[in-house]
């Protein structure tokens, strides 16, 4: 037996202290905490680690403060494509879904997935078809759009048609986490970029990029511009980097990012291990994150020198 560790983030961004909308942080930092609990209520009687990302990362996808479920940053055309998925380090079991438009819990959708099929990655009207199936709650489209998220698409297309948010200002959601049984799962969503174009899927629903977790390495979540996450295999790396190298977990998160700038990209990782350590790392200004633990005392931080 072991302690329980969770660990969140809500995306690693451009927000700097004194430029950062009051407001708009203070709602990140009560979204953060909400999760936090959400994930702990679980965590603390002893429930699974796999249980716990989900229900995190859940109550991320219903605020509208973060780019995942509603709040989601709009396409090019104006609409919302959320992707998800969900991972649990014991067997390496995973599932996870791409381009969904009216599926309300996409990351619930990404356990279904795993849980109740023979495949790993479904996408688009197929996934939401599954979705359906499954009885997961369907809404419109436009549930999931925000007043604000639409001001950020006019803004940013009032640059040229050919524009995208390459700054991630409003980053990915995920969870990982370590239960007492020392299993680890890991969990991310996001509706991607502002202004993608063309059905464009990050590294977020992809296993080894975005997501991963394996009971011999880590639970690992990734954040930022997902075409460089997807070309490093971010979340895989760090894992393999663990098991073969012997590396120190920050040390591990660390090196994987720096490879990332070194290709012209930025984020941040969120990791935790067996044994209960944890450990985040960012390349941006800020990154929404928090963490609580058995051993742990609870942590909701934004900026890069808190």
């Amino acid at each position: 037996m072991t302690g329980w560790t969770l660990m969140i983030h809500g995306g690693a961004g451009s927000m700097r202290r004194g430029k950062l909308d009051p407001a708009q942080e203070e709602a990140a930092r009560t979204g953060l905490d909400e999760a936090l609990s959400a994930g702990e209520a679980i965590l603390s009687q002893g429930g699974s680690a796999l249980d716990a990302v989900e229900a995190a990362a859940r109550v991320l996808e219903e605020d509208p403060a973060f780019n995942a479920g509603r709040g989601s940053v709009l396409a090019h055309d104006g609409h919302v494509e959320c992707d998800a998925a969900i991972m649990e380090g014991e067997k390496r079991r995973a599932g996870a879904v791409a381009g969904l438009r009216t599926t309300r819990a996409p990351i619930t959708a990404a356990r279904r997935v795993l849980e109740n099929s023979p495949h790993v990655l479904m996408g688009r009207g197929g996934a939401e078809e599954f979705a359906l199936e499954q009885g997961l709650e369907q809404v419109p489209n436009t549930w999931f759009v925000t007043p604000e998220r639409r001001r950020q698409l006019d803004e940013l297309l009032a640059r040229g048609s050919e524009a995208f948010d390459a700054e991630i200002k409003y980053g990915t959601i995920g969870a990982v986490a370590v239960d007492e049984a020392g299993h680890v799962a890991a969990a991310t969503s996001t509706g991607g970029l502002t202004a993608k174009r063309w059905g464009r899927i990050g590294d977020s629903p992809l296993i080894g990029a975005g997501t991963y977790a394996d009971d011999r390495a880590a639970a690992v979540s990734a954040t930022g511009l997902g075409e460089i996450f997807i070309r490093t295999a971010a979340a895989h790396e760090v894992c393999a980097r663990l098991r073969y190298c012997g590396e120190g977990l920050q040390q591990t998160l660390d090196a994987v990012l720096a490879e990332i700038a070194d290709m012209g990209g930025s984020g941040g990782l969120i990791a935790v291990r067996p044994g209960g350590e944890a450990a985040w790392s960012f390349t941006t200004p800020a990154m929404y994150r928090a963490a609580v633990g058995s051993t742990r005392a609870r942590q909701v931080s934004v900026f890069g020198d808190e």
